[in-house]
């Protein structure tokens, strides 16, 4: 989880001018689609002697106008922490992340000055990748041509790429994402990411009742609308040790124990004791299990909890795991 880029939160940026590369999206996800799209923009770069860049917005421009009109029911989930989202573009290659503040002020910007003070003062940009399809600015009044008008008067490139596409030709996009997440199809998800779904986080002090029953827990806070489906989930969790450690985890608001709403991934790690208080993991998601529930009492939830763990050991016997190795 090595961070090799740096973050912006406002342009002009404090401490570089550098020519760049520029992609722009919101990029939730960071999926098979997202890197076709970075993988040009670093090799782009690379070939240019220029610095692959990313813009991208916070929070998603569809909630911004989803609160703004009052239908919370259209917020997208979140598949990603911000820290997560770094992360995978930091590995893909890109070396700066401009994150927008997406408000009114941005909302009612003109799509000329957006080119303007965002990719021309802000970021130098002398290359840019957008789909055939974008449009930006106020009222969405920027499109391909008005870009590409600025790119021959302020000397960048405008480039397209075609969507990417799954075996079965349907669209990789975020949507399709949240769509296998919320139903806890787990191997789809991870084909149109290119891996296991994951989430990462520094551990924090719980309630601490796992352990007076025999389950101790690492608690993780997570997305708010995490895009994950509510649930008890097999899980492998990495940055403890040098190998990752096999477990079941749930993910919710804990109903049973609590009335506080808030949501929680929880991991109990088979054969091991660590002292992870403080320390930054990532959970690994490999099969969903069954949703979460409401137990009339403790001993009916700690029975629950016993076949979730039998099958999450099941699940590492039979795929040849049950070793932690």
């Amino acid at each position: 989880m090595k961070l090799l880029l740096k973050l912006y939160r406002s342009l002009p940026r404090h401490d570089s001018n550098a020519a760049c590369a520029v992609t722009i999206g919101n990029f939730d996800g960071v999926h098979r689609g997202h890197r076709a799209i970075l993988q040009h923009v670093v090799q782009a770069a690379a070939s240019r002697q220029l610095c692959p860049a990313i813009v991208t917005f916070g929070p998603h421009p569809r909630a911004f106008f989803a609160q703004r009109g009052q239908r919370p029911e259209l917020i997208p989930t979140q598949i990603s922490s911000l820290r997560d989202k770094a992360c995978s573009l930091s590995e893909v290659g890109i070396k700066q992340m401009m994150l927008m503040r997406f408000n009114q002020k941005l909302a009612d910007m003109s799509a000329e000055d957006f080119i303007q003070r965002l990719l021309i003062a802000g970021l130098n940009t002398k290359w840019l990748l957008v789909g055939d399809d974008f449009r930006f600015g106020h009222k969405r009044g920027g499109d391909l041509t008005l870009l590409r008008q600025a790119g021959l008067e302020h000397g960048f490139e405008v480039h397209t790429l075609a969507d990417i596409v799954d075996s079965h030709g349907t669209r990789i996009s975020s949507s399709e994402v949240r769509t296998a997440l919320a139903v806890g199809n787990l191997a789809r998800a991870r084909d149109l990411l290119g891996h296991t779904y994951r989430l990462s986080g520094h551990v924090i002090h719980g309630q601490k009742l796992g352990r007076t029953i025999g389950y101790p827990t690492l608690n993780l806070r997570v997305p708010a609308l995490c895009a994950a489906r509510s649930g008890v989930y097999v899980v492998r969790v990495h940055g403890l040790a040098d190998q990752p450690l096999n477990g079941v985890a749930s993910l919710g608001v804990r109903p049973t124990v609590t009335e506080a709403g808030r949501l929680l991934l929880e991991v109990h790690l088979f054969d091991c004791r660590v002292d992870a208080y403080g320390k930054l993991i990532r959970v690994e998601f490999l099969e969903y299990l069954r949703d979460e529930e409401k137990f009339p009492d403790l001993p009916t939830m700690i029975a629950a909890i016993d076949q979730d763990a039998r099958s999450a050991r099941d699940y590492f016997a039979r795929h040849g795991l049950s070793q932690n190795a």
